[in-house]
């Protein structure tokens, strides 16, 4: 390893870190409890969303995946528009998948309008276009960890179960999910943390309202506002859920797939 690549990855690591030291070192330790109390509303409303949001991406996320992974005899431009419009939402603002949730299920949206007018149901400002916006925000990393993993363990093993007699849904359920499993695993972990820090998508489309739509992002951001100290020992609570599922799961799932 060359010496020096010591220097930059140094200080690219320092600003990691860094800003972490800092909100750990300036965070209310006395009050600290009292805080937390007063969030726990918001951090329940995340919580829930956000496995919410994680059994969806899996509902509907796999079958993509596995779509997308065997997609090789697709026309080119076919494939190559398919694979964009899944991985947008990863370089997307999200503000901007918010407005354009808004545009969509809105009360004056292409499918808002015809749901309120047919059926009274209103979507944008409540619990469910929380997790819509996590939803959108989220599903891609769910998709490319699964569709990395069905493309890397092949077809061989497909093969072999349809050569002895085996359907194509039986060889789907029985061979191809348990020999992807640690790749789903790795990304519903990703799809969890991510949806529990949104926030662009979800305060544009849903609002900042207490006990519905604010979840601790937004809880977060409306404390620095007004109550630095709220919103420090809310971002470090974010910190620490975030932290407490990435190294007690997913490395444990990464081991296991290697």
């Amino acid at each position: 390893m060359p010496r020096g690549l010591w220097i930059p990855a140094a200080l690219a690591l320092a600003f990691l870190v860094l800003p972490l030291v800092a909100l750990i070192a300036r965070a209310p330790w006395p009050s600290v409890p009292e805080l937390v109390a007063g969030s726990l509303p918001a951090l329940g409303l995340s919580v829930t969303t956000g496995l919410t949001t994680t059994a969806l991406c899996l509902l509907f996320g796999i079958p993509l995946a596995v779509v997308l992974a065997g997609s090789d005899g697709w026309p080119a431009p076919l494939r190559r528009v398919v694979r964009a419009v899944v991985t947008v939402p990863l370089v997307l603002p999200p503000v901007v998948g918010g407005i354009a949730l808004l545009l969509l299920l809105g009360r004056q949206g292409l499918l808002g309008r015809p749901l309120e007018q047919l059926f009274g149901v209103t979507v944008p400002f409540s619990t469910p276009a929380v997790v819509l916006a996590q939803t959108f925000v989220s599903m891609p990393f769910l998709v490319l960890a699964v569709e990395g993993a069905v493309r890397a363990t092949g077809r061989r093993f497909d093969v072999v179960a349809a050569a002895l007699g085996a359907s194509r849904w039986y060889a789907f359920r029985r061979v191809t999910l348990p020999l992807v499993a640690p790749g789903i695993a790795s990304g519903a972990v990703l799809c969890f943390t991510r949806a529990l820090g949104e926030f662009g998508a979800t305060i544009t489309f849903a609002g900042s309202l207490p006990g519905v739509t604010r979840t601790l992002p937004i809880a977060a951001y409306l404390g620095l506002q007004s109550d630095p100290d709220s919103a420090i020992v809310l971002a470090l609570l974010l910190l620490a859920v975030s932290l407490i599922v990435i190294v007690s799961l997913r490395d444990r799932w990464l081991r296991g797939s290697a």
